[in-house]
């Protein structure tokens, strides 16, 4: 074992899975998530309406639990299911055109089996999810930066978060394969220091020949980036949109992996990782996500004869110039033959899919769509419910007069955390480039995989709230930027580091309770509104 100021990549690779004391670190974890999970609960019934999509996905969840298909709505579903009624005239027998994957669905579902089919039991997965997507935002960045601190920091900054909080009581799809994906990414980075640690226990400090590979082997299963093609999977089965990170990240294992073998002396690191590091993990990774993919699909291919009976002849087939599914007009098969003819008129139904994102919705508008180049910057909130013009005397209000009350549930990320984390990003990608700095790496490829594919789709409804993938990485830009200002320097540096670090904090959570009643549908006098509609763009 070599000595001096600089431990070797030996000395490295084997200590980097030690961290403080996992008791604190569970314990701390744990009670933030707790504290996420009361908040999003609280009053999550109300307001007692469809807000915003969850007149698609509350009624689509329904379905699949009572029918193992999606289901098209009557005119009078959503009055019908709020009085209590769930049967009788609610759906139809035609299965419906749905436009994204079944596992947040299917999570929706779950609750409603357990609570009832009423705001409360539609709303009450996502807000588990949430709660968890906060637990698994202090453990990545706890294993990240190495202190439980800073995970804490993080994972409150995450809780405090509106538009994280608002999504997380709503019956949407988006906090799913928010959660999904940073579960994704936290196993790849706990893969990177496994596959060190596993290099570390099977070579000596160096690799002597220069011909040598390294170990084989013994890489070859690799059991967090197997957990990881999971977590992929279920994140792709909640929207199609994870591709890309997950693209994005599979190049960063082989890199990482790489950079493993040169550190122990490995020549040409990146071709020969390419071999032996590149393939297992692709199988881990991506086959095994779309195995996955494939099987959260179950409910669809057993029901595939309805969908092809009613939706093989679409008006998304033929916008390109298509043709009806080859598998309507052919024989029922059985057996493999069976499952074989359903994977075909599923990769049909993709396409008709396909078809709708990319072409349809080209010339759609909608009132709170919004240009993704200016998502972080908070640009354009979007309203999910709302009753106004609310008078005077009615249900409490103390307007003066000549004005009235209202209420409304806003998707509005917290400012204060949103504007600086902006900042926090570009550090981020300052410390990547100067100083080679792996976990920068993180944030900067995951904030650029959730955020920048989206520019190509701004010529069609595309709404802000889908930066909710990126909202981790901008906290965790913000945690290490923390950790830098508290943890370098002599005493006043450090001083002033936590005196900043501290007033940020605060600011954030202040800034959270001020748009508290429009995050939770509280009622508010018309001028109490304006106050927290920042710009003529908000409304």
């Amino acid at each position: 074992m070599t000595t001096g100021a600089s431990p070797s990549a030996w000395e490295r690779a084997r200590s980097r899975v030690r961290l403080e004391d996992p008791f604190v670190g569970w314990t701390a974890s744990i009670a933030v998530a707790l504290l996420a999970l009361f908040l999003r609960l609280w009053k999550l019934g109300t307001p007692r309406v469809f807000e915003f999509d969850e007149t698609y996905y509350a009624k689509d969840a329904w379905a699949l639990l009572n029918y193992g298909f999606e289901r098209n709505g009557t005119e009078k579903a959503n009055e019908l299911i709020l009085q209590g009624q769930t049967l009788t005239g609610v759906f139809k027998n035609s299965p419906e055109m749905i436009v994204h994957p079944e596992v947040g669905k299917w999570l929706i579902a779950a609750g409603i089996k357990v609570f009832g089919m009423d705001p409360f039991g539609w709303r009450v997965a996502s807000a588990v999810i949430g709660s968890l997507m906060v637990l698994v935002m202090v453990r990545l960045a706890r294993r990240l930066t190495g202190s439980t601190l800073l995970g804490v920091v993080a994972g409150l900054l995450l809780c405090f978060d509106g538009l994280q909080f608002v999504l997380s009581r709503l019956a949407l799809l988006d906090i799913f394969v928010a959660f999904f994906l940073l579960c994704g990414v936290h196993c790849v980075v706990a893969d990177r220091d496994w596959h060190r640690a596993r290099m570390a226990r099977l070579v000596p400090e160096t690799v002597a020949d220069s011909r040598a590979w390294g170990p084989v082997r013994g890489l070859l299963f690799r059991p967090w980036l197997l957990l990881g093609g999971v977590c992929w999977g279920l994140a792709v089965g909640s929207k199609w949109e994870a591709v890309y990170p997950l693209a994005a990240f599979g190049v960063l294992v082989w890199l990482w992996s790489a950079g493993a073998r040169r550190s122990f002396g490995v020549r040409w690191p990146l071709l020969r990782s390419a071999v032996v590091d590149g393939v297992p993990a692709f199988v881990h990774l991506v086959l095994v996500a779309f195995v996955v993919y494939v099987a959260t699909w179950t409910g669809w291919l057993i029901h595939a004869n309805q969908y092809e009976e009613h939706l093989s002849a679409t008006q998304y087939t033929h916008f390109d110039g298509g043709h009806d599914w080859p598998t309507r007009t052919e024989p029922d098969a059985s057996g493999f033959g069976e499952v074989t003819q359903s994977l075909r008129s599923l990769w049909y139904y993709h396409q008709d899919v396909y078809t709708f994102h990319t072409q349809f919705l080209n010339d759609s508008t909608h009132t709170y769509a919004s240009k993704p180049s200016g998502w972080l910057l908070l640009n354009r909130p979007v309203g999910v419910a709302a009753d106004t013009d609310i008078q005077p005397g009615a249900q409490g209000c103390h307007a003066p007069a000549g004005s009235d009350c209202l209420r409304q549930v806003l998707l509005l990320g917290t400012p204060a955390l949103w504007w600086a984390g902006c900042v926090a990003l570009i550090f981020a990608v300052v410390m990547w480039a100067g100083s080679r700095d792996w976990r920068y790496g993180v944030v900067v490829v995951g904030a650029a995989s959730t955020w920048l594919p989206w520019l190509q789709y701004d010529d069609r409804p595309i709404f802000s709230f889908y930066a909710i993938v990126t909202l981790p990485f901008l906290v965790l830009a913000l945690a290490m930027a923390i950790g830098k200002l508290i943890g370098s320097g002599g005493s006043r540096r450090r001083t002033a580091g936590v005196v900043v670090s501290g007033t940020f904090f605060v600011l954030v959570l202040l800034n959270f309770a001020w748009f508290w009643p429009i995050y939770t549908d509280q009622l508010l006098t018309h001028g109490e509104w304006l106050d927290r509609i920042w710009f003529t763009r908000w409304i």
